[in-house]
């Protein structure tokens, strides 16, 4: 397996650290809100990437953190507390609001077929480890104590700008609408590692240290919960590229000044999911969530397959053009591995199989091209092979694809009467429609019953179940 390795700017093989163990570490959410999908289009190239990993038999450990305390929303470790925000706008407590969107997160990752990792750590889980990597910064140089808080001494280290060239006036404090300066800074680059003074004199979560009563700045946490989980070295550190600076840079900074040796070895970024107006947020335009997209008529995996059709280091367009296209894709896939299933199935042929699953694992060895991926699966649907290869295939390729080929296949030729076979649209609205019905949510059925007679076809609830006529 070759990846491309953010810190050396190439694509190198892939080695862990031991033979078959690999440790992996992603970013976790900050549970102030629902995650939109361009958040979640991380999540989903993680998941590919450790799914790969374990299908190509290693046995990996897979960490992630949840920010539940410390995340400001500048460089300059100002800016709005996103946790206290969420309170004020819910008017409920910090942890009622971590508790109900670390809740809201995990179901929809499970929606969209995301494992969750091994082990999940809440920040406000670990503070006893924050002070003892705090402390021993402290001791061995590379932090002190300003106007009540804790700093980074970035001007300690031989090298900051592990990611990318920045040049020292681009990050002054300031230049980015909402950053505020720091006066206590000695450096333009130090970060907080502790605070016990801020502008947030409401701050709900704080505890007892060695330097007063405060709480944890925001990259500590995931250095700190790291190396609780895996140790000293780490194989791969996963996230957005928006992490990469000053996060993840700051990450690297207090790791290795605390171990006193390399840390991380891949760094693996996704690039930002856009819309025509540029990086998708939660502070403009329209909130995209997952419950948006299903209310709007789109399964969730349909989300997933639009994400693998395009590179993971590519920036990747969202329109709703875009994504009908992919659900149209995906129900068509759908439909012709529902036929197949319906065909006397035969034996594997083992050449055939080999040959086909080469074109599957070289795509995705080939820096995780998901979109090579999608192709070798087509490849399986029009090869002259027997039913029974080619559902071997799709069945092996779907534990990393994790799209349900095989089970939303079933489903959509369960739906189709034995006489009449429903185009793969309208089976996908009527499973919506039952769906929406099952939900008692009976204005989103009534719209998706007008679909599908505007598709040219009559459903009716009768005693022995629901049924659709052409009309």
């Amino acid at each position: 397996m070759r990846l491309y390795n953010s810190l050396t700017k190439r694509v190198e093989e892939f080695i862990p650290i031991e033979e078959g163990r690999v440790s992996m570490y992603t970013c976790g959410p900050t549970v102030y809100h629902f995650a939109h999908i361009g958040n979640l289009r991380s999540y989903i190239c993680e998941d590919v990437l450790e799914k790969l990993l374990r299908f190509s038999g290693l046995d990996v450990k897979r960490v992630m953190n949840i920010t539940d305390v410390g995340h400001l929303s500048s460089d300059a470790d100002t800016g709005e507390d996103k946790m206290l925000k969420g309170a004020k706008r819910e008017h409920k407590t910090v942890m009622e609001i971590a508790r109900y969107y670390t809740d809201a997160f995990f179901s929809d990752c499970a929606k969209l077929n995301i494992k969750t990792p091994d082990v999940v750590e809440p920040a406000t889980h670990c503070i006893d480890e924050f002070i003892k990597v705090i402390s021993s910064l402290i001791e061995k140089g590379y932090a002190y104590e300003a106007g009540g808080n804790i700093y980074f001494d970035t001007s300690k280290l031989k090298e900051y700008y592990v990611f990318h060239n920045f040049n020292e006036e681009d990050l002054e404090d300031g230049v980015r609408e909402g950053v505020e300066k720091d006066e206590n800074k000695k450096n333009k680059a130090d970060f907080v590692l502790w605070f016990t003074k801020s502008k947030f004199d409401d701050q709900e979560l704080k505890w007892d240290s060695p330097w007063g009563v405060g709480y944890p700045g925001w990259h500590i946490e995931c250095s700190c919960i790291s190396m609780k989980h895996l140790g000293e070295r780490l194989d791969i550190h996963c996230g957005g590229i928006d992490n990469a600076f000053p996060h993840h840079t700051n990450e690297i900074a207090q790791s290795e000044a605390f171990l006193g040796h390399k840390w991380c070895n891949y760094w693996f970024h996704i690039l930002h999911l856009n819309t025509n107006d540029g990086k998708m947020s939660k502070s403009k335009g329209e909130f995209l969530t997952v419950k948006l997209l299903e209310e709007k008529g789109y399964d969730a995996l349909v989300y997933r397959f639009f994400c693998l059709l395009s590179h993971y280091r590519k920036s990747l367009v969202f329109s709703w053009e875009n994504l009908d296209n992919a659900k149209t894709a995906y129900n068509k896939i759908l439909a012709r591995v529902a036929a197949i299933q319906g065909e006397p199935a035969g034996e594997v042929d083992k050449a055939m199989y080999d040959k086909l699953m080469k074109g599957f694992t070289d795509a995705l060895d080939n820096d995780i091209n998901t979109s090579n991926a999608i192709t070798a699966l087509y490849d399986v649907l029009k090869a002259d092979t027997t039913p029974a290869t080619k559902l071997a295939l799709i069945d092996e390729f779907d534990k990393v694809l994790s799209l349900d080929i095989t089970a939303n296949a079933k489903k959509l030729a369960s739906q189709q009467g034995a006489d009449d076979e429903l185009p793969a649209e309208v089976a996908e609205l009527v499973a919506q429609r039952a769906a929406a019905r099952k939900e008692k949510n009976f204005a989103l059925a009534d719209e998706l019953r007008d679909k599908i007679t505007a598709l040219g076809y009559r459903i009716e609830e009768t005693r022995q179940g629901t049924k659709v006529t052409k009309l």
